[in-house]
């Protein structure tokens, strides 16, 4: 059996760029400039002998490797490079989180201080600021990989879930197992959704599930849920003394929105338990969704 034949690159020696233009002209070459930077660039090859030549043969060098490889560009990304996507985005958020909170710890020390003044003339709650704070990140957090995951997988024609709604069953005893709880799959057909399937994903405190659904428009939307407690913190709320409010935990929260991800969605908490549903829809589409799951759990 002969090799398929591949594309012939020219051999032909072409002009060099100067070296002080020559990521203008790749940038032209690949279409990536502006309308006036390419005028103005365009405008002072005309006096360089061979410079249109060399763009020319550049661009078709482009075509030809694209079209080498242009059944890759339609496959899935392999799961293993969306997890580890995934923690890199983990990890740089951690980051950026702490460079926020670097920013409020003035405000922070300036309301401990106000407090501190007049302790006594409010009576004590058992909530700190830095609970409330930690609190609140966790839940955004846990809301942002939610929508991450939401965005890899809703484009997918071919493989959106690992396990369909065919084998729901399985789906469901497979993920209460790798989640150490039994979970309940919501029905969402009165809301004009059926399950498409679910999927395995990783977690900072374990593994978490992803189940989605379709409407008859086409339109995907994903409940994302997992644990959520952290490391060293129950998942129950800790008793408080008699009289006082419990403190803050990730044990339960109510419904909060979030649009800081590639998608909006409402996030919840129960137990120590996270809710996450996203989706490419108005808020309150997604408050009728998110109570109608919330309802069923």
């Amino acid at each position: 059996m002969k090799p398929e034949r591949q594309p012939a690159m020219d051999k032909h020696h072409h002009p060099a760029p100067p070296t002080d233009d020559e990521a203008a002209w790749h940038a032209l070459a690949d279409g990536r400039l502006s309308p006036a930077d390419e005028t103005a660039l365009r405008h002072r090859l005309e006096g360089q002998a061979g410079a249109e030549e060399t763009l020319t043969h550049w661009q078709q060098q482009r075509q030809q490797l694209r079209a080498l490889h242009q059944g890759m560009l339609a496959e899935p990304v392999p799961e293993a490079l969306v997890a580890a996507a995934l923690r890199t985005s983990a990890r740089r958020e951690r980051q950026d989180q702490w460079w926020r909170w670097g920013g409020m710890a003035a405000s922070v020390l300036l309301a401990f201080a106000l407090g501190w003044t007049g302790r006594s003339l409010w009576p004590a709650t058992g909530r700190t600021d830095s609970q409330a704070l930690v609190l609140a990140a966790t839940g955004q957090r846990f809301a942002q990989q939610a929508a991450v995951a939401h965005a890899v997988y809703q484009p997918e024609v071919r493989h959106p879930v690992e396990v369909p709604a065919a084998q729901q069953e399985h789906l469901v005893q497979w993920l209460s197992k790798r989640l150490g709880r039994p979970l309940k799959l919501p029905v969402l057909a009165d809301e004009g959704y059926e399950l498409v399937g679910g999927r395995l994903l990783p977690g900072d405190a374990g593994a978490r599930a992803q189940f989605m659904y379709q409407n008859t428009k086409g339109e995907r939307i994903t409940l994302y849920l997992g644990a959520i407690a952290r490391p060293g913190t129950p998942a129950t709320p800790v008793a408080a003394k008699p009289g006082a409010p419990a403190p803050p935990s990730a044990a339960e929260t109510a419904f909060q929105f979030t649009s800081d991800g590639p998608v909006p969605g409402f996030y919840w908490a129960d137990q120590g338990f996270g809710y996450a549903l996203s989706g490419q829809l108005s808020r309150q589409e997604l408050l009728t969704l998110a109570a109608a799951v919330h309802r069923q759990l």
